[in-house]
């Protein structure tokens, strides 16, 4: 796998150095598709879906219970294409949950965690440094639903509000730079360096983009969640802090998820 590393970086610096010309934008996008194909064939992720898989089946917490008991949408201990189907209504708190809300949910009423505890620290910060239990867990679940086709449900009420109101937040315009999600992922042909932004307008895209993440981070040495891509895309648009599980997040994902209707989950996938 570090051969392929060490050419991938070759593959990327050459397609930075070409000569300028009308082309230059297909070209180096072509060779980012070639390096991210490389590396898929190692990604680290795996080692931490390893890792989840012990989490999930291990006992812990005051009850001393492992999480297989855990609804996520599909049935107690039913793992196995769950993340195509989330967010969704869940009965028992007469809400709607994405997945990582669900499975601090498991943790607090079926382990008898702490909630405050869960949400103080979920994802890893500094390269190389190791990555959360929660991190771990979400690639092992995520990682159960390769090749699922996405069908997040919009049947309940409380599901199509909650897709209207991430429809309007996709769309508000705000912060220091009057951005919005729409600002980046709602015109065809946007880029930001030599990264290609999908446009959430055009099924093809939301698809490709929804069913891609969670990602393994190559420019950070780390796997990423869903929760963490909506909280950075803030961050760049120097919005607010947004809140970890907060609905407004949990809003956003629901609109992308029915947007990406039918496409096929493989996650999690390699980003730059």
């Amino acid at each position: 796998m570090k051969k392929c590393r060490v050419a991938a970086i070759a593959v990327i610096a050459a397609a930075v150095w070409l000569p300028a010309g009308p082309s230059l934008a297909q070209d180096t996008t072509k060779e980012i598709e070639r390096y991210r194909q490389m590396l898929a064939d190692g990604n680290p992720a795996e080692l931490l879906e390893m890792r989840g898989e012990g989490l999930w089946k291990e006992k812990r917490g005051p009850k001393n219970v492992s999480l297989e008991a855990c609804d996520l949408g599909l049935g107690a201990g039913k793992v196995q294409g769950v993340n195509a189907v989330l967010p969704r209504y869940f009965a028992d708190v007469n809400r709607v949950m994405d997945l990582e809300s669900r499975l601090v949910h498991c943790q607090v009423t079926l382990q008898g965690l702490n909630r405050a505890d869960l949400v103080k620290r979920p994802y890893s910060l500094a390269a190389g440094e190791r990555q959360t239990d929660h991190e771990a867990l979400v690639a092992y679940l995520v990682g159960q639903s390769r090749g699922a086709k996405v069908n997040v449900p919009q049947a309940h009420p409380l599901e199509q509000a909650a897709f209207k109101r991430g429809e309007q937040m996709f769309h508000f315009r705000g912060g220091p730079y009057d951005f919005s999600c729409a600002t980046c992922h709602g015109e065809e042909g946007q880029r930001i360096r030599l990264q290609d932004l999908p446009n959430f307008g055009t099924p093809a895209d939301a698809q490709r983009a929804f069913t891609t993440w969670p990602a393994y981070r190559v420019s950070q040495g780390a796997m990423r969640t869903m929760q963490w891509r909506i909280f950075d895309c803030f961050r760049q648009q120097r919005m607010p802090e947004l809140i970890f599980l907060s609905q407004a997040s949990i809003d956003l994902i629901t609109y992308m998820g029915v947007k990406a209707k039918d496409g096929t989950m493989d996650v999690p996938a390699i980003k730059r």
